[in-house]
């Protein structure tokens, strides 16, 4: 007996980025283990970057339902276009350099609009959806967040209509790193935390992508709690050399507290010390990069030796990914980073290229990277040991026997990660 399973997410293509990958992959696989995917998702949606060739990953076969979203970016957009793209897109200046328009934008976000920007789409969604499931006899609907909202939905929908719900946490909620910069009120944060444990406790089912945000959520509801991790595809691309040049490069979002100032430091001193080494090395940024990043490797002299490529789409990033000499992976250096699992990882890893990871200890991440022996894993504080295993590479570099020897990757292709998601639905 095949099932039909509903799928509401805001991020689909041609929207870019990290977002949409999870739940574009689980739809691809999904038929092959008896599950007919549904989508629904937003007509008219404000994404902050597109990846039009993503499209074409989208099966013919696959219905995809489509609803007008109305989102306060284009009056936010009045006040200031660039603020209010940047913090769409994630990047929140530093407390210190944000501009009076800065600050009134993260005040109205997160005090205005709980738990999100999308919150205006729960209602009209809702009424859309309760006669669509009836109609087609959807069993099983699943929610996909951030943005968290979409939950509510969820919740609706399973208030009124009894079916099975499971909720997707491709990021933790009130844990979440930026929380702390949307300037809540006592009252916002009560708000978003009761929402939340709302969502907890009345979900069939739970997935988050990490142990550490199960660990969390574990400790708020009695509901069954699944990780599936992100993962890798195969694609037909053909493998391009690898770089002249000792290429390290950072592909994704390099957000102003993801600024490790030890490697930058590290990369200083290698240059003054090792002539070899400062005729070779090039830093290539690929993806969008916050000023205050950008001023702290100038800041370190480094201004000749970086290259800012911007946004790429998938395809090119993973071009970079192989012909790549080391690929940087950089989480901020707290608590609450612990459960967060970039999606580029597992890419990373079966791209036959070493990772130089920098974040906080006792992540998830770096626990896959060791267990994965696909590249090395260090703290913030960690110059010393990281000028070290920089310069490891680089000699590996000169011998041409840079690379990496994996092990245990399969159980993240995404082909086997969507077997599990399918015997929950």
């Amino acid at each position: 007996m095949r099932k039909k399973a509903l799928i509401i997410t805001y991020y689909w293509p041609p929207a870019g980025g990290p977002g949409v990958q999870r739940w574009l992959k689980f739809v691809k696989y999904l038929p092959e283990f008896g599950v007919d995917p549904v989508v629904y998702c937003p007509e008219n949606p404000s994404y902050p970057i597109t990846d039009l060739q993503l499209e074409d990953e989208v099966s013919n076969t696959v219905t995809v339902l489509k609803q007008p979203i109305n989102e306060p970016y284009k009056f936010a957009n009045l006040l200031s276009k660039k603020s209010s793209k940047t913090i769409s897109s994630g990047i929140i200046p530093k407390k210190k350099k944000q501009s009076l328009i800065e600050r009134l934008l993260l005040y109205v976000r997160g005090n205005f609009f709980i738990p999100d920007a999308r919150k205006g789409w729960v209602k009209p969604s809702v009424a859309y959806l309760s006669e669509y499931i009836k109609n087609e006899g959807i069993e099983t609907i699943i929610t996909t967040g951030p943005p968290h909202s979409l939950h509510l939905i969820g919740l609706q929908l399973k208030a009124q209509l009894n079916v099975k719900w499971i909720a997707d946490f491709r990021d933790p909620w009130t844990t979440i790193g930026y929380h702390k910069d949307l300037k809540l009120t006592k009252s916002s944060r009560q708000k978003h935390e009761l929402l939340e444990q709302n969502v907890l406790q009345s979900a069939d089912q739970i997935i988050v992508t990490s142990t550490v945000t199960k660990q969390e959520f574990a400790l708020k509801t009695q509901q069954p709690i699944t990780v599936i991790t992100n993962g890798y595809d195969t694609y037909a691309i053909e493998k391009p050399e690898k770089d002249q040049r000792f290429t390290i490069a950072h592909i994704g979002s390099l957000l102003s507290e993801r600024n490790p100032t030890q490697l930058w430091d590290a990369l200083r001193e290698l240059i003054a010390e090792n002539e070899a080494f400062k005729t070779a090395f090039q830093l290539n940024l690929i993806g969008v990069v916050s000023d205050d990043v950008l001023q702290t490797l100038s800041s370190y002299q480094l201004d000749n030796y970086v290259n800012v490529v911007g946004y790429v789409n998938h395809e090119e990033a993973m071009q970079f990914q192989m012909q790549s000499q080391v690929l940087l992976l950089i989480e901020i250096d707290s608590q609450v980073s612990k459960a967060i699992i970039p999606g580029k990882l597992f890419e990373y890893m079966v791209s036959n290229t070493p990772i130089l990871a920098i974040g906080p200890q006792e992540s998830d991440v770096e626990d896959i990277i060791k267990t994965t022996n696909t590249g090395h894993y260090f703290y913030y504080n960690e110059k010393q040991q990281i000028k070290s295993q920089i310069l490891l590479y680089f000699n590996a570099y000169k011998t041409n026997s840079l690379q990496t020897q994996p092990i245990g990757l399969q159980k993240y292709s995404r082909r086997e990660l969507t077997k599990t998601l399918a015997k929950l639905v």
